[in-house]
């Protein structure tokens, strides 16, 4: 059985509501909609609450849906996470330096520069992007 089912079917044999879950938990009613229908998946700490709230264990309630437990993984990997952004760092700052390195020996070929600097921009805007949507 999938997360969604076993949320709905955890709910309506703990009587509550969506609304009474969500107003439980601190989310929206559409939020328990959303995982029930399996549009999103309710991140680890919400799966706890989930489980305290309809008094079932993590084990019952996980086991048998892999796409959550992938999900669960790929949220939780902070390590993983941590260690691909600090590889794109030190690759941008490499880049920098790669670039300020050749326009001391390429001052003729303006669109090279131009490009790798181009370069930079973007993949510095990336590299932000990414650090900003990790917080």
């Amino acid at each position: 059985m999938e997360i969604g089912k076993k949320l709905k079917n955890a709910r309506i044999k703990s009587g509550y509501t969506q609304e009474k879950v969500a107003e439980e938990i601190k989310v929206s009613r559409q939020t328990i909609s959303n995982w029930e229908n399996e549009k999103s998946y309710p991140d680890i700490i919400n799966v706890i609450n989930l489980s305290d709230v309809y008094n079932i264990s993590l084990d019952e309630l996980l086991k048998g849906d892999l796409d959550m437990i992938e999900h669960l993984e790929e949220s939780t990997n902070i390590v993983k996470s941590n260690k691909r952004l600090l590889m794109a760092f030190i690759g941008n700052a490499l880049f920098i330096i790669l670039m300020a390195l050749l326009n001391s020996f390429i001052q003729n070929n303006s669109y090279i520069l131009l490009g790798g600097f181009i370069f930079i921009i973007l993949s510095s805007a990336a590299l932000f992007y990414e650090i900003i949507r990790k917080f």
